[in-house]
């Protein structure tokens, strides 16, 4: 078992151009992480090779591994040219993870951000068999290199534990897996509990994230509040200060066998460092204490 950090965690460091990726890397080994997954959001690789290998090189440099690369892909194509060229789009950023050492690479399959009515359960059966071939063939591609992808349980279609399921097993790839995310199930009002433990066995990496969470009927006022499919409210809260029961879910992950990467993801309102870093703490501490 492995604690890192997603780089998703500093992105607002990141966008204000105050830190550097490299001064990421630097950041998450001084501060106890042992990996780093790569999201590329607030700087870009895929575009860049000469970029690519020097993030490699300090990575290499610090002792601290390039555990898995996050991205967005959307297989759901208004025509045939388009799907192909989002294949072709997500094939390229396989062969910067190759480049880069990693041998991790999650794709999504729909675009994040949907109205209401593409959430739903017909919009996902509509689409069902675009999102599996597009998913075979990142997969089978991938292959090549000795590379796993994977299905997070993201971007509010494909969210609840057994859509997740029904792609792993329709895709039917050795090498293609899910990154379990231990709360974006609450985006689609499943119980991280319930979620976690019908998932875990599917699990390349594992992300772990706090909520507060409030009913629908409970509006919390100002700040970073999100709603769930059913309009339920979220915020990001740092790991283990938040209302998912972090404990549990330890314990659940542990005693499944699991003995890869947990990274954690910090989505909070407070400074991104010090959350980031409370998180790692507490994953790690809560994990050792079991």
């Amino acid at each position: 078992m492995k604690i890192g950090l997603s780089t998703y965690s500093l992105v607002k460091e990141l966008r204000e151009e105050t830190m550097t990726i490299f001064d990421v890397i630097q950041w998450i080994v001084d501060n106890g992480g042992e990996h780093m997954e790569i999201v590329p959001y607030g700087f870009t690789v895929v575009d860049n090779i000469e970029f690519a290998d020097q993030i490699k090189e300090k990575a290499c440099s610090v002792g601290i591994e390039l555990s898995a690369y996050s991205m967005p892909a959307n297989f759901v194509q208004d025509s045939n040219e388009a799907f192909e060229e989002e294949v072709a789009r997500v094939k390229k950023h396989v062969d910067i993870a190759h480049r880069l050492g990693i041998k991790i690479l999650r794709h999504d399959v729909t675009a994040f951000s949907l109205p209401a009515e593409d959430m739903t359960i017909h919009y996902f059966e509509n689409h069902f068999s675009k999102l599996v071939e597009g998913s075979q063939r990142i997969a089978d591609y991938a292959a090549n290199f000795g590379m796993i992808t994977t299905i997070e349980n993201h971007g509010f279609n494909v969210q609840s534990s057994d859509r997740v399921q029904r792609v792993i097993h329709e895709v039917n790839r050795d090498n293609f897996k899910t990154t379990l995310d231990i709360g974006n199930f609450l985006c689609a009002d499943e119980d991280p509990l319930v979620g976690v433990k019908k998932n875990v066995k599917y699990a390349a990496t594992v992300h772990f994230k706090d909520f507060y969470i409030r009913p629908y009927y409970e509006n919390p006022g100002g700040g970073d509040w999100f709603k769930t499919v059913n309009e339920n409210y979220l915020r990001g809260a740092i790991v283990g200060h938040g209302d998912i029961n972090i404990r549990e879910i330890i314990k659940l992950v542990k005693n499944s066998g699991f003995d890869g990467y947990l990274t954690i993801e910090f989505e909070g309102m407070e400074d991104c460092k010090i959350g980031s870093k409370i998180g790692m703490d507490n994953v790690r501490r809560l994990w050792n204490e079991l």
